[in-house]
């Protein structure tokens, strides 16, 4: 009850002091005669609160806290309790008892007065009733102000704040439904400086039987934790959004767009010319003005309208400017653009000034992109739209993104010349305009992979063979990159060699097999000298060789997919072709298959990337290239279009090769063999026979030398060969002259002694034919050699 007890009072129903106890006048030192006659109001030192007023207007019994002026002007805190009568005229009399709080009560409030987390109380109606001294610092009104008000609703004029009309109804809610409510809001309350983030809770205030009464809230600033939880989202979601593509100038855009959609006005990245270009220094002090290429800019403003270096666009920054700065030391710069620093960071650029003066540009960073040691470039954000200047945790924030920028814009760098190479060794090493051959009409299609992997070693040639044969080629090398695409060429370059020396189908994949073991056993050695373990290499091959006097092709394969051959009228099949193990095995056979093969065929030879795909099976792909294939009389060229268009994607997934080649014959008069008796007598007649052949195809002029060729290859066979020997001329785009025998012994030229009689033979062939050679058959060897025709004499 306290030290002064209960003090009670009377008041009519005009608002004046009808009787006044003792208890009062200790409680408030005023006497009898000063308060009798005297309005009750004048008393109070706070705002009625509104229950109290809605009590007064029906007449019902209240009870709550007032504040009342003491005699000596200090004020006073009391619990009231206020009873209506009625007297005799019906009018409405009051009866007031009061009394000091227990000190739990006054500690209570004290407690709740210098609380540090922003207090209010809300009545029936979401009216304020109480706030302590937190909730009107952060409001920047006093409690006068407040109390009677609505959450939102400032000073005595009622304007709405914006951003508070969600809260206001959160506390309506609470007060309909009884149960608590936590609510977030970022907004800047009018006693702040910028918007805070607050987290405020909502809690029901309920009288003895559960009533709602009202309802406390209490508001916690949590910016800092929102700003972290905002960094760490911003982040997290950087990591999915920065980096997508191998290509830089979208890495550099997608850096653009994440820091203006969240903390920048405007944004623009300029990289290093020097690192577009390959060259991974530092820039140097001295080095003079920094060259710089705008790789990306984006602004909350529709066009960039900030920006005065194009898009794309070569420009330059002063080494002492800020950028410059920036780039030599690594270190991320934080600026306002007061008047000083302002015409700093225009470096020396009057289009600068005005774009900085123009979009009121208040606050900038300026971030270097750097990655494992290399300076790629730089950053720079600004805020014009923002009032807040960026802060120390915006500059950390914008470093964070710029360091994961740089290694995302450092790996498309890297992708995009590795591939520039990659692409360079391809081209250099496939024959995109393959030469004519009399054997075959050919054309053929490279399409590089579009996935993230890179440049392939998918391969083809087309390689001519003697006896007007011609050897077709189709392969792939496991992998993908310049490590890749050099493989390829090293085998393609094997192939060719083993070609030349004319070896069957399946004893070439032997001894390519034999190389890509070698290449995969050599080791490397690191900066300490100690041996890597051996690489892996492996690839697929098909080899095919068609014979145009026969009309035969004989082809064996590595672990590659089957060729396909087209008839002449048009029916598609796979040829039933043996299976051998991919290159770099070892240790199992190849085997060779031969077919014939009708005039006007079309052999298709590819790589798996042709028919593999992630959304269709093998079979699936083989079939859709047997339909693309199907078809008599089409062009190849649109041939391997239709194929292309059939079976690939816009980006495929892997390389792609693919070479179709459609027979040619050469027919009987063209081609003239005769058996030879192992007898020196018959080289006269051999040569006779050939000066006539050549007589009828109107070839006198090569008679000469033909004579020689025969009288030196047949003498050869006759005396270290043997039997059956045989002499055949092809007319062809050139002469060719072969001479077969049942000895596998390959020749060979030697220098004749001075006095020799024999040992020039071969030397005064290959002096005086284009070229010579020999190769083994199954039943011994065959020797031969090629004239150019005279001109005019093409093959007919």
């Amino acid at each position: 009850m306290g030290e002064h007890g209960v003090a009670s009072a009377a008041v009519d129903a005009a608002g004046r002091v009808i009787a006044w106890s003792a208890g009062a006048r200790r409680l408030l030192g005023y006497e009898p005669e000063e308060m009798l006659g005297r309005e009750v109001g004048t008393l109070l030192t706070g705002a009625v609160p509104a229950s109290a007023r809605t009590c007064l207007a029906e007449a019902s019994d209240w009870r709550g806290p007032l504040h009342v002026r003491h005699r000596d002007g200090h004020s006073v805190a009391l619990e009231l309790d206020a009873h209506p009568l009625l007297d005799r005229a019906g009018d409405t009399q009051w009866f007031l008892t009061a009394t000091v709080p227990e000190p739990a009560a006054q500690l209570r409030r004290r407690a709740l007065e210098q609380f540090p987390i922003p207090m209010a109380l809300f009545d029936q109606d979401g009216l304020a009733v109480s706030v302590n001294s937190a909730m009107e610092a952060a409001m920047g009104r006093p409690e006068s102000d407040l109390v009677g008000r609505r959450v939102g609703e400032a000073g005595r004029g009622l304007r709405r704040l914006p951003g508070f009309e969600g809260l206001d109804d959160a506390v309506l809610r609470v007060l309909r439904t009884g149960e608590p409510m936590p609510y977030e809001a970022w907004l800047r309350a009018p006693g702040e400086p910028r918007e805070h983030a607050w987290l405020v809770s909502l809690s029901p205030l309920t009288d003895d039987v559960g009533e709602v009464r009202g309802v406390c809230l209490a508001a916690m600033d949590s910016t800092e934790q929102f700003l972290a939880r905002r960094r760490l989202s911003l982040l997290n979601e950087s990591s999915v959004r920065i980096g997508s593509t191998l290509d830089v100038a979208r890495t550099a855009e997608e850096l653009a767009e994440v820091c203006t959609d969240h903390f920048a006005d405007f944004v623009i990245v300029d990289l290093l010319n020097s690192a577009l270009a390959g060259e991974e220094e530092a820039p140097l002090p001295g080095a003079g003005p920094l060259l710089f290429r705008r790789t990306a800019q984006r602004s909350v403003l529709e066009g960039c309208p900030e920006s005065v270096v194009p898009l794309g666009s070569r420009h330059t920054y002063d080494e002492h400017s800020p950028q410059g700065r920036v780039l030599t030391t690594g270190r991320a710069l934080l600026y306002a653009a007061e008047d000083v620093t302002r015409y700093q960071w225009a470096a020396g650029s009057p289009e600068r000034a005005r774009s900085i003066d123009t979009y009121g540009m208040h606050s900038a960073m300026a971030v270097p992109l750097r990655a494992r040691g290399v300076t790629l470039g730089l950053s720079i954000l600004v805020r014009h739209r923002t009032p807040e200047p960026f802060g120390e945790d915006d500059l950390l924030l914008a470093e964070e993104l710029a360091a994961r920028a740089a290694v995302s814009v450092d790996n498309a760098r890297r992708y995009t010349r590795e591939r520039a190479i990659a692409l360079e060794l391809q081209r250099s090493l496939l024959r995109h305009h393959a030469s004519r051959h009399t054997a075959v009409e050919v054309a053929s299609r490279y399409r590089p992979a579009s996935s993230l992997a890179g440049i392939g070693g998918d391969w083809f040639d087309v390689i001519p063979l003697s006896g007007a044969r011609v050897g077709l080629v189709v392969g792939d090398v496991v992998g993908h990159g310049v490590q890749a695409s050099a493989t390829m060429g090293r085998l393609r370059t094997a192939v060719r060699t083993l070609a030349d020396v004319d070896v069957a189908p399946d004893e070439l994949l032997t001894r390519l097999d034999d190389i890509v073991l070698r290449m995969a056993s050599e080791t490397t050695t690191d900066d300490a000298g100690a041996a890597d373990g051996p690489g892996e290499i492996g690839a697929t091959c098909l080899y095919a060789v068609y014979d145009p006097v026969s009309r035969r092709c004989s082809m064996a394969r590595a672990g590659h997919p089957p060729p396909v051959l087209v008839a002449p009228d048009g029916e598609a099949e796979f040829l039933d072709l043996p299976i051998g193990p991919p290159l770099g095995v070892g240790g199992l056979p190849f085997e060779t298959a031969e077919f014939d093969v009708r005039e006007g065929s079309v052999l298709a030879l590819y790589t798996d990337g042709l028919v593999q795909a992630p959304d269709r099976d093998m079979d699936d792909g083989l079939d859709l290239l047997r339909q693309a294939l199907a078809g008599q009389g089409h062009p190849l060229e649109e041939t391997c279009d239709a194929v292309l268009r059939g079976l690939l994607p816009d980006r495929p997934a892997d390389d792609v090769a693919l070479l179709v080649a459609r027979t040619r014959a050469l027919y009987a008069d063209q081609v003239a063999g005769w058996d030879v008796p192992a007898d020196p007598k018959f080289v006269a007649e051999a040569r006779k026979l050939a000066c006539e052949q050549l007589a009828t195809w109107q070839l006198e002029d090569l008679s000469f030398v033909t004579e020689l060729v025969v009288s030196e290859l047949v003498t050869n066979a006759i005396r270290y060969g043997g039997s059956p020997i045989q002499l055949r001329l092809i007319r062809d785009a050139t002469l060719i002259c072969e001479v077969s025998d049942s000895s596998s012994t390959a020749p060979h030229m030697r220098r004749a002694r001075a006095f020799d009689e024999g040992g020039r033979g071969l030397l005064l062939v290959a002096q005086l034919t284009q070229r010579w050679g020999s190769r083994h058959t199954r039943t011994g060897k065959i020797i031969w050699a090629e004239q150019a025709l005279p001109d005019g004499a093409g093959a007919p």
